[in-house]
């Protein structure tokens, strides 16, 4: 925001700033600042920021950082053109500045003011803390950059605002140095552009924290003629010696950054007296040869600190940086730190990226154009560079590859990462699955649009959602354009299929319901009916059903009673119980009480075993046949025929084999069959019937074995249960 003030006594645009402005340009290139200089003095003139700066002055300062940076004449010309405020919206093709400045100095001021539009946003909204968001607003405003230049005219843009506050004394505000500290200064440091990352995390450090910017400023001014001293005395003995090797080489001492200073005093719990590299010089040669040559000479001439050296020279740093750094101390124990590097890593290490960018005019239309045809081969690995993804693929030299996502914020600023091409429909379900579900309409940057807009980088979304509902079929359909993100469309997939379950399973159910009032049988347990049928649950029944995949008549045949024997009209004999006349019959081990040499068998429908509870009951013809006393078909006859009833108990069944049947349910897979083979081949048991069948997936199994007691049974249950995805149990 910019308020009007009273004009300014001095033009900043004057000729000593023309002068030093047009550095390093040629004729044409000059020509073209004078022509933006010209476009925006008077629009600027008494002109402030909402800070009180003057917008003239600040932009003329801008484009001296950016002639410090080696840019082209194109960006120190936008940098001027993109301070004049304009009203919100894109730059169209009749735009005046286009006509003329040519499209590609349009561009950069085009992504300049996007750029300026999405602080203001963010900076509406509040602070937006957590790492995660910082990393997301670092990358947004990467791809709201398409070209390195827009970067490097916000960070100059930053650091002039930062230098304003210092020099007039206006108290800067601590969310701006906040937001300077995380998120502008690591977009310098993956630049590699140091000379402005150190200016920015001092003066951030200073507006932050006062008293300890002041307190190490004390410190470092207070050994400053001892320190220069000492390094003037090393540069002299080390020049002394490179000059009898021939080795040609500049030695500097290398500046100190209180931030820095202090970061290394928190983060390594030193004191101020504790750190060595406040005595540091700086070697630049002239290739990597003569570094290696004056490492060894350093060494030669100093004690090395042997965990104090690093070369990244052999190891870059991932933003590029390299160098070698070393520690050596003299006699006295005085360390200091060395550094040694070529011209062309030295240039790299104050202006990173930008130090390897150049741009050529292409022609009269005005193009940028890259020797070797790398620009857009830099472009990719520029924007890997600053994506903070791949570590590793950056320190390790691959190529990184870009790729197509997009950023946009929702109300309160929060940042989010989406394919390219995604729709205000993908942007509602990243935010939430029940969102997107009832995303009805949306707004973007304060628009109503319609749901298949594709967003782009910068944008604000507001999802206008219905209280209940879900996505329509529309969505599915790739030619409508609707969703481009891959997670939002399984999640539309997910919705319609539980949709069509639920109708299946309510469709199976009444199918059903209405069979078993056919029977008679409203009041039978559905879930105990589907595991009788060889169902997990009885949705998959009532599934199985509704897409006429199971026979309803299977219901009639497991619910039929066991009938008794046929009996003849005799009349009714009631079996008394004596406990003074017991015998042991047949082979079943089963002792019949009251009465002698009666023939028993065990029920198939329950199968008992040694020491199960165990009842008897009378049959016509067939003796007496045994059953649990947990069995449900026992339980019928027992109401049905109380009087023939009689008490039974287990014998001597040492000798005898009891058949038993255990279900078991598991997710069909290869090998089940012999997985389960091998358990009861482990424990001795004979297999004597199986029957099996599949249905969705799931299989169901009843192995018939043939065990001596109740302890072979768990023994076998206990094993079965052990293998994965597998549920036994005695039938």
């Amino acid at each position: 925001m910019s308020v009007p003030s009273q004009p300014a006594s001095v033009d900043p645009f004057g000729p000593e700033w023309f002068e030093a402005a047009c550095g390093g340009l040629g004729g044409a290139d000059a020509a073209v600042l004078r022509q933006a200089a010209d476009w925006v003095r008077e629009p600027l003139r008494g002109v402030r920021a909402s800070t009180g700066e003057a917008l003239d002055a600040h932009a003329a300062a801008v484009v001296l950082i950016l002639r410090d940076l080696d840019t082209d004449a194109a960006t120190r010309a936008a940098a001027l053109l993109a301070v004049q405020p304009v009203p919100a919206g894109e730059l169209s093709r009749a735009d005046p500045l286009r006509k003329a400045f040519g499209p590609e100095i349009a561009s950069l001021v085009q992504g300049v003011r996007a750029l300026l539009r999405l602080g203001a946003v963010a900076g509406r909204a509040g602070d937006v803390s957590g790492t995660d968001q910082k990393e997301m607003q670092r990358k947004m405003l990467l791809a709201m950059a398409a070209d390195l230049r827009i970067v490097l005219m916000r960070l100059a843009s930053r650091l002039q605002s930062l230098r304003w506050h210092a020099a007039s004394r206006t108290p800067c505000p601590p969310e701006f140095a906040r937001e300077t500290m995380a998120l502008y200064t690591p977009l310098a440091n993956r630049l590699g552009i140091w000379q402005l990352k150190w200016e920015m995390e001092d003066l951030s450090f200073r507006f932050l924290q006062p008293e300890t910017y002041k307190a190490i400023a004390r410190q470092l001014e207070e050994k400053r003629a001892e320190r220069e001293a000492f390094i003037e005395e090393v540069m002299a003995r080390l020049r002394a010696a490179l000059d009898e090797a021939g080795i040609q080489a500049e030695l500097s001492g290398r500046p100190k950054h209180i931030y820095s200073i202090w970061n290394k005093m928190r983060i390594k719990h030193l004191e101020f007296r504790q750190l060595f590299d406040l005595r540091a010089l700086r070697v630049i040669v002239e290739d990597e040869r003569a570094c290696y040559a004056v490492l060894a000479l350093v060494h030669a001439l100093w004690t090395p600190v042997p965990e104090e050296f690093d070369d990244y020279i052999a190891r870059p740093k991932p933003n590029g940086y390299r160098s070698l750094h070393t520690v050596v101390a003299d006699p006295e124990g005085r360390a200091f730190e060395v550094q040694i590097r070529t011209r062309d890593m030295h240039h790299f290490a104050e202006y990173g990226m930008a130090a390897h960018w150049r741009y050529k005019e292409a022609g009269a239309r005005g193009g940028q154009v890259s020797a070797a045809g790398e620009y857009d081969q830099k472009i990719a690995w520029m924007r890997q560079l600053l994506s903070w993804k791949d570590e590793g693929a950056a320190a390790s030299g691959s190529e990184p590859q870009p790729d197509a996502r997009i950023y946009v914020m929702t109300p309160q600023a929060r940042v989010l990462e989406l394919p390219a091409g995604s729709t205000p429909v993908d942007f509602a379900y990243l935010l939430h699955t029940d969102l997107g579900h009832r995303c009805r309409g949306a707004r973007v940057d304060g628009q109503i649009v319609p749901l298949s807009t594709p967003l782009r980088t910068g944008q604000t979304v507001e999802i206008t959602a219905a209280k209940s509902g879900g996505p329509s079929r529309d969505w599915l359909n790739p030619q409508l354009g609707y969703l481009a993100s891959p997670r939002a469309r399984a999640k539309v997939r997910a919705w319609f299929n539980a949709v069509e379950l639920q109708q299946r399973i309510a469709q199976g159910q009444t199918l059903v319901e209405k069979e078993l009032q056919r029977l008679g049988r409203t009041a039978v347990n559905q879930e105990h009916l589907a595991q009788q049928l060889g169902f997990a649950r009885a949705d998959d029944l009532y599934v199985a059903a509704a897409k006429e995949e199971f026979s309803l008549r299977q219901i009639d045949h497991v619910l039929r009673e066991p009938e008794p024997a046929r009996e003849q009209p005799d009349e009714a004999r009631v079996y008394a119980s004596d406990a003074g006349s017991v015998a042991r019959t047949g082979k079943s081990g089963v002792l019949v009480v009251g009465v002698d040499s009666l023939m028993t068998q065990l029920a198939r429908c329950c199968r008992p075993v040694p020491p199960d509870a165990i009842e008897g009951f009378v049959t016509r013809g067939r003796g007496v046949s045994i059953h649990r006393s947990d069995c449900p078909s026992w339980a019928v006859l027992a109401q049905r025929h109380p009087e023939r009833c009689i008490e039974v108990a287990w014998g001597r069944t040492s000798q005898a084999m009891y058949p038993v049947d255990l279900a078991i349910h598991a997710q069909d897979r290869p090998n089940l069959l012999r997985d389960l083979s091998e358990v009861f081949a482990r424990l001795r048991l004979r297999v004597v019937r199986v029957t099996t069948h599949s249905r969705r997936s799931l299989a169901h199994m009843v192995f018939t074995v043939e065990v001596r007691d109740g302890e072979q049974i768990r023994q076998a249950l206990v094993a079965l249960n052990e293998l994965p995805g597998i549920q036994a149990g005695r039938q």
